[in-house]
């Protein structure tokens, strides 16, 4: 018993603390909209997210060039702690286009599925069409156009796609024509989607749907911090917890202002929320007043009592992450 005791202790001692930020673009410092997996194949952790290019010069304070013109960035991790930048991913430009937002990676049906969203330009403005596609792949490494996915709408973006049950899916996205609102869709084999709710009467993006502890969650950013909803009849009807999470700066630097698109790991009985952070609220912000538009990635421990979910983004964060 002793023995079990102390190689229990010797295990939660060697688990790694997560550094502040988690992850930072080492080409343009304008890392976002992560999407994290395990990849078998070598045994690590893999984050794709949206590679903002957070030090293009702008015309003016309108030009939003440098959230356009993007790649979909990649690091990878042994541990979930400590991230090295693995290069751009290989996109196929034949169903894509010049500007990359928010994947959403997934080991599905026998293979790695990326919805994409995708704008068909370089603006200067917010004023263009987005819609998202799907994408496989059999390594995470080469992938494959599927299809452009009909939603009703000309403005979607921010996929999140749940497994329901067997040849059940459900997509959550966000439909900009309906106030931004996080909106549902269902499909049988990931291709033919049937749009179905709305879930969200304020406006927001970049949703993540996840299972945990008996409970279907889907956490998004309402732009003042993260929404969380939950179902607990599998995703048919959901209750809104009152106020957001990640709404209150952090004290940590690089955490200093709210948190924003997440995604979420679940690691047996844990969940660990990747979020990025802008960095407006940071001493280099006060002598460069292009510095807000950096990003980082950091990561916090969920809690949940009695069917609410909290988070402490200034508590370290011991990382146990497992395939």
């Amino acid at each position: 018993m002793i023995a079990s005791l102390l190689l229990m202790a010797m295990a939660a001692s060697s688990a790694p603390v997560a550094p502040k930020p988690l992850y930072r673009d080492p080409v343009h410092d304008g890392a976002a909209d992560a999407s994290t997996v395990y990849d078998k194949a070598t045994g690590e952790w893999v984050m794709f997210y949206t590679n903002r290019r957070a030090d293009l010069p702008r015309a003016d304070e309108k030009d939003v060039r440098w959230v356009h013109g993007t790649a979909i960035g990649t690091a990878r991790s042994k541990d979930g702690a400590q991230w090295r930048y693995s290069g751009t991913a290989d996109i196929p430009q034949g169903c894509t286009g010049p500007t990359l937002w928010a994947p959403e990676v997934q080991w599905l049906a026998g293979q790695w599925h990326m919805w994409l969203t995708v704008v068909p330009g370089v603006f200067r403005d917010w004023n263009a069409p987005r819609y998202i596609v799907h994408l496989t792949s059999p390594d995470l490494a080469s992938w494959t156009c599927g299809d452009r996915l009909d939603l009703g709408s000309d403005r979607v973006i921010d996929a999140s796609v749940l497994a329901l049950g067997q040849s059940h899916y459900r997509l959550f996205f966000n439909d900009e024509r309906q106030n931004k609102a996080i909106v549902t869709a269902d499909s049988p084999d990931l291709v033919h989607w049937t749009v179905g709710k709305r879930l969200t009467q304020t406006p927001g993006e970049g949703p993540k749907a996840f299972r945990w502890k008996g409970r279907t969650w889907l956490i998004s950013d309402a732009w003042k911090g993260l929404l969380v909803m939950r179902s607990d009849d599998g995703g048919d009807n959901w209750i809104t917890q009152p106020g957001h999470i990640l709404g209150t700066s952090g004290r940590h630097p690089t955490d200093r202002a709210k948190g924003q698109h997440p995604d979420i790991v679940v690691a047996g009985d844990r969940a660990y929320i990747l979020y990025f952070v802008h960095q407006d609220g940071e001493d280099e912000a006060k002598a460069d007043p292009e510095w807000h538009r950096r990003s980082v990635i950091q990561i916090a421990e969920l809690q949940e009592k009695s069917g609410i979910i909290s988070v402490d983004r200034n508590a370290p964060v011991t990382i146990r992450l497992t395939p």
